[in-house]
């Protein structure tokens, strides 16, 4: 009955994806665990990231027309045309966190996070860019040690072309709540009731 009910919820994941972006319900948490973490996030960050990018085997344009694969991987190595498997999106996944968006978050901050604070953040700025990220309302509040105003400033990311997104309002929401300490499944499951 459990396998029954599993591919069920995965059955209706994919249905609802043609809907919105983003899927309605938790699929449950990330069990492909990478053989080598990222320096600094705690899971509940990669499964957070995970959860909205989605894994893409093909290439796709996101909203904004930059070439995307595997989970939300952009870049010049990044073409038209690529297809890759499931590993080697966690690879890259794993790769740019440990090279780019954990040191360039942690660079940016004169202020020691939390692991929340941080698995919170990273999200962030896997989504923005680091450039975004470090120039932000977010991160100077954080720099004067004003927590509750930084926590404020993730609903203000929820713009591509100018248009809000619910897919971005809904992320906005999470990473909040991961903010706040709750899991990812719990801050996803909060996230999503965001309309």
């Amino acid at each position: 009955m459990k396998h029954f009910l599993e591919i069920l919820a995965k059955v209706a994941h994919f249905v609802m994806s043609f809907f919105d972006s983003v899927p309605q319900e938790p699929i449950g948490e990330v069990t492909d665990l990478p053989a080598k973490p990222a320096s600094g996030v705690s899971q509940h960050c990669i499964d957070i990231i995970k959860y909205y990018e989605q894994f893409r085997a093909k290439t796709y344009l996101d909203p904004v027309g930059i070439p995307t694969i595997g989970y939300g991987d952009t870049g010049p190595h990044v073409q038209m045309g690529q297809e890759i498997t499931e590993a080697e999106a966690n690879r890259r996944l794993m790769d740019r966190l440990n090279k780019e968006f954990v040191p360039g978050v942690l660079g940016a901050l004169k202020v020691t996070p939390s692991v929340e604070h941080l698995d919170a953040m990273v999200s962030l700025a896997y989504n923005i860019g680091v450039g975004a990220f470090r120039n932000s309302t977010l991160v100077k509040l954080y720099n004067r040690r004003d927590v509750d105003g930084a926590m404020e400033q993730f609903a203000r990311w929820h713009f591509s072309n100018k248009t809000s997104l619910k897919g971005l309002r809904r992320r906005r929401r999470t990473e909040q709540e991961r903010y706040k300490g709750k899991t990812a499944r719990e801050a996803i499951r909060i996230g999503i009731q965001v309309e």
